[in-house]
């Protein structure tokens, strides 16, 4: 009995390994043409997908290239060097005259930030060529005295804090730099009044304190235009604060702001 179990146990499992083969071959005839092999098939497949992407890009529209900038290193460097400014400028707020200003300064950089600046300016004296449209009336016509003191000369020691720094796209693919500061320092100012507007000419006290030195106070902002490695463009703003005495007995506190502008070259390399 065991051998005819055996004997019909050998004879089964051939069939069945014969069946699946059968299958498979016939799964394969259905799905793959006649004269063609599986290999073939998977180079054909490959060849058409890497065909594609070319044809494509042929029928695509050639696309214009665009140069774009992106952050560069800093060329311009302010560090250990000196810099020479000769400029103008004018008092704004002075109600009754006008002060133009011509001034020259040198600034020491001692970081990209930090630096200390020497300034001297001076304001001429053109007389009545000074007084504005509304002092000219108030002084004919409504024979009123307005106080007036002219601004002859001054000298600060400022610091300077330039925390702000950036470049702009110019035309021909350039860059200008640029910085952005912070001003305060003290120093003195020398003044006159104005004796012909006070009507003061003949007045003692007037006469004994026309001309004036004061300490002062100068503080403000301003931004610097660079050009190339040495020269800048600068514009500024600030306020001139000092107390005076009129007329020999009366206290004023004077607060000047005064608009300039200047050109300075940089000593040493922009390394």
């Amino acid at each position: 009995m065991l051998k005819h179990v055996t004997l019909f146990a050998a004879l089964l499992v051939p069939g069945l390994a014969f069946g699946q083969e059968t299958d498979l071959d016939d799964f394969d005839d259905l799905t793959r043409d006649p004269g063609t092999t599986v290999g073939s098939e998977v180079r054909d497949l490959r060849n058409e997908e890497v065909a594609k992407p070319a044809e494509d890009k042929k029928d695509q529209p050639k696309r214009r290239k665009r140069v774009i900038k992106t952050l560069q290193r800093k060329t311009f460097m302010k560090i250990g060097r000196t810099e020479l400014g000769l400029g103008a400028g004018l008092v704004t707020n002075d109600p009754f005259i006008n002060r133009y200003i011509a001034r020259v300064d040198g600034t020491y950089h001692f970081t990209e930030v930090a630096s200390i600046q020497l300034e001297g300016g001076f304001s001429p004296d053109f007389g009545q060529s000074d007084w504005k449209q509304i002092t000219k009336q108030i002084i004919t016509e409504n024979q009123v005295t307005p106080d007036i003191s002219k601004i002859q000369f001054f000298g600060n020691v400022t610091l300077q804090y330039a925390p702000i720094y950036g470049k702009v796209a110019a035309p021909g693919n350039k860059i200008i730099n640029f910085d952005i500061y912070g001003l305060f320092g003290t120093g003195v100012v020398n003044t006159a009044d104005d004796l012909e507007a006070l009507q003061a000419e003949n007045d003692e006290f007037a006469l004994a304190t026309q001309v004036q030195v004061h300490p002062s106070l100068n503080f403000g902002g301003g931004t610097r235009i660079v050009f190339g490695k040495n020269i800048a463009l600068r514009v500024e703003g600030r306020g001139l604060s000092y107390i005076e005495v009129l007329e020999g007995i009366n206290l004023e506190m004077k607060n000047n702001f005064i608009v300039q502008t200047s050109f300075s070259y940089f000593l040493g390399k922009a390394n």
